[in-house]
């Protein structure tokens, strides 16, 4: 399987490497993003990497949280994408489902940027820099963006992590899917998770089956808000934001929208600055983002 690290910070495999200047258009896009990796042709430019994005209705733009270029690099291809078709959303792991409403207000302008913080709980819910993530959430409120709040709520979360699954109430689930679409199946997921889980010595009374749980609660939470979505907004993309962990090998969120929306559902995974020492494979990703020239063994 390869070298890997936590679900929380993975480091990735590649698969075929072009390396470019990107040039978008009118030269709008600007020099943020250098390098481009896609599975599917040796040579593909920038601009041709970007016209296989506007046709999907679902993109997953893969970060690492604290990394600076990777936020730089969403919001250029945000705004690119938008310029082609203003009708987007931007679907935020960042923020959990309880709060969509706040998110709303402040889209709409009726609270400020340091409200839209503080009644989303964002530094102890989320807590990274808020400034990584600024600069996406006030162009979305200039150009009137909506954005998808995705996240299940972190006392759930935990709760399953600690307890497990069936620990979970009725009431538990108001921003959950039903338990009958949390699918625990897929043993590709599980056996990459153990390695990660096995990676960073957990033992003891930390218990695996519920650390994957916990990882399906999440994803198939924050797949349910974009198929919810993507149903009552069928001609507008979504371009999604979330950790590498939940979109590597489309395993955590991409294949449960798709299960949800159907096969003729087309969607991207992007993958933000992955770890170039890894052995590069096709079955990753679609789309392999540089903005730095990396150094391929």
């Amino acid at each position: 399987m390869g070298a890997w690290r936590s679900a929380w910070g993975w480091l990735l495999w590649g698969s075929i490497f072009f390396y470019g200047s990107f040039a978008y258009a009118d030269d709008s896009f600007g020099n943020t993003l250098e390098t481009i990796t896609v599975k599917t042709a040796p040579t593909t430019d920038a601009r041709a990497a970007l016209a296989t994005l506007k046709t999907a209705q679902v993109i997953y733009l893969g970060e690492h949280h604290t990394s600076e270029a990777d936020h730089i690099a969403q919001l250029e291809i945000i705004k690119a994408l938008h310029d082609h078709h203003p009708q987007v959303a931007i679907a935020m792991e960042m923020f959990q489902r309880p709060f969509q409403g706040v998110l709303d207000q402040y889209i709409a302008g009726e609270i400020s940027e340091a409200d839209l913080v503080a009644q989303t709980e964002y530094e102890t819910r989320w807590g990274f820099d808020w400034e990584l993530y600024a600069p996406i959430l006030r162009f979305a409120q200039e150009k009137q963006i909506p954005v998808i709040a995705l996240n299940a709520p972190n006392e759930v979360v935990r709760q399953v992590s600690s307890v497990g699954l069936a620990s979970l109430e009725a009431a538990d689930f108001e921003y959950l899917p039903p338990r009958s679409d949390l699918d625990l199946s897929n043993e590709s997921y599980q056996a990459l998770l153990q390695e990660a889980f096995t990676g960073h010595g957990q033992h003891g009374n930390f218990d695996f089956d519920n650390f994957f749980a916990a990882q399906v609660v999440w994803d198939e939470t924050m797949a349910e808000a974009i198929a919810n979505f993507a149903q009552r907004n069928p001609n507008t993309q979504i371009i999604t934001l979330a950790g590498q962990g939940h979109v590597i090998y489309g395993y955590g969120i991409p294949d449960r929208v798709q299960r949800r929306l159907g096969e003729n559902l087309k969607q991207q995974i992007v993958l933000l600055n992955p770890n170039p020492d890894l052995t590069p494979t096709p079955e990753v990703a679609d789309l392999f983002w540089w903005t730095e020239a990396p150094t391929i063994p």
